[in-house]
């Protein structure tokens, strides 16, 4: 008889909570599927005493993470602590050390030190698998290690933080400042402990440098991630971006530049309103590939939360049951190449918001710094003077960031502005 595989779940969180939840309601469809038995044999966490709405009786129990991972009744190490480092790093450290498989939902410890635990889990022959670390429900991470494994990937763009994308899409349908939103989100639970996290890029910029390094063949590089969170964007920015057929969405883009190198950036953009991502809505994630022989290839789903997330940690540990055993970043972690850094080199249009002081000759003045920086106006929008200024709205034609950054800056001495400028990057889709 096929002996069983036996997991310990570190971390009885959300996540933890439903990865249980779906071995006792699920263990015949999952014998059906893996060919055996998936159990739980033990289990760790801050508080025994807490009430999880799930029986944990009929498992043991560890404080110590690291011993959990050390236990002779357990042969797959599901953590789902997070933190960069801490015990969730220590105990992934011991179950690989010990020969054990390691499945983890923790994309900040993965973002971080990947490239060092990939290495250590493939000398020792066993799966480090994180597809829950990125975009929840959606099997990304599947996608591009193994169904589109025979492309050269040209692209990786998406919306990755549920959290934003409910922001930003609140504020349009209610027409709510992000200050109201924000707070709204943070009561209903939504942001992270540090909302910095969310709101300011970082837990998206950690699930584009993972994608990146499978897509690219490269060492995961979170450092090198350009980001900008959605802090400054203003129901106007919003609403004019709408008057001109665009939403805005925080939103990862990661390609590697033709002799300038790997290019990964998480800011607000632009994205026509009609397109793919342009619709999406409320917490939901949708990552788009860019493969030379698939075409584009777009994946929408919910991207956090108990069941999405528990079910893609199930997947993983389904594979290991298969014996299923693949490179933690689809190649062998030896033959990743360290990547060059690269910001935006790629002419984009932009979309640039400016107040202008009420006086003689001040557009012209603004047209003339964009003419001088080879930067050409394709669209432009007044609105009603407030306050002896007058918001003006401006589509470029494609230029690169420099030449707008070049612009931008000549915009200081033209003495008609009336507040700081806000350019942001209008993608195609």
């Amino acid at each position: 008889m096929t002996t069983p595989l036996r997991l310990g779940i570190a971390g009885l969180g959300t996540v933890g909570v439903g990865v249980v939840k779906i071995l006792q309601q699920h263990g015949d469809l999952l014998r059906a599927r893996t060919g055996r038995d998936i159990t739980l044999s033990a289990v760790s966490a801050r508080s025994q005493k807490k009430d999880r709405g799930v029986d944990l009786s009929g498992y043991a129990w560890e404080d110590d993470p690291v011993a959990l991972a050390a236990r002779d009744d357990v042969d797959v190490l599901v953590e789902l602590m997070g933190g960069t480092d801490g015990p969730a790093k220590a105990a992934t450290r011991a179950a690989l050390a010990r020969g054990k498989h390691v499945v983890t939902a923790n994309k900040a410890m993965m973002a971080v030190h990947g490239q060092m635990l990939a290495e250590q889990a493939e000398a020792k022959g066993v799966a480090l698998r994180f597809e829950a670390a990125v975009a929840g429900g959606i099997p990304v991470v599947k996608a591009l290690t193994e169904g589109l494994a025979g492309n050269r990937v040209t692209r990786i763009m998406g919306v990755m933080n549920g959290t934003c994308n409910y922001i930003l899409t609140r504020m349009e349908s209610a027409g709510l400042s992000y200050a109201k939103v924000f707070k709204e989100a943070a009561d209903l639970g939504y942001l992270e402990a540090d909302p910095q996290l969310d709101v300011g890029g970082i837990d998206a910029g950690h699930k584009l440098a993972l994608l990146a390094s499978i897509a690219f063949g490269t060492q995961v590089d979170f450092d090198s991630v350009q980001l900008e969170g959605i802090d400054r964007i203003t129901i106007e920015d919003i609403t004019r971006a709408g008057d001109m057929g665009y939403r805005i969405k925080l939103l990862g883009v990661a390609q590697m530049s033709s002799g300038r190198g790997l290019e990964q950036r998480m800011t607000p953009c632009l994205v026509p309103r009609k397109s793919p991502l342009g619709q999406l809505r409320n917490a939901t994630n949708m990552v788009v590939i860019d493969g030379d022989s698939s075409g584009q290839i777009v994946l929408r789903g919910a991207g956090a939360g108990e069941g999405p997330t528990a079910s893609a940690v199930m997947s993983d540990v389904i594979d290991i049951a298969r014996g299923l055993i693949l490179p933690v970043f689809g190649q062998p972690a030896t033959t990743l190449v360290g990547s060059t850094p690269a910001v935006a080199s790629a002419p984009a249009a932009y979309y640039l918001r400016l107040s202008l002081l009420d006086k003689p000759g001040a557009l012209a003045r603004i047209a003339t710094a964009l003419g001088d920086a080879g930067i050409s106006i394709d669209r432009m929008r007044q609105y009603g003077h407030a306050s002896g200024a007058a918001p003006v709205l401006i589509v470029t034609h494609k230029a690169t960031r420099d030449a707008l950054d070049h612009a931008v800056a000549k915009f200081d001495s033209t003495g008609v502005l009336s507040a700081a400028p806000v350019a942001i990057r209008i993608e195609e889709v």
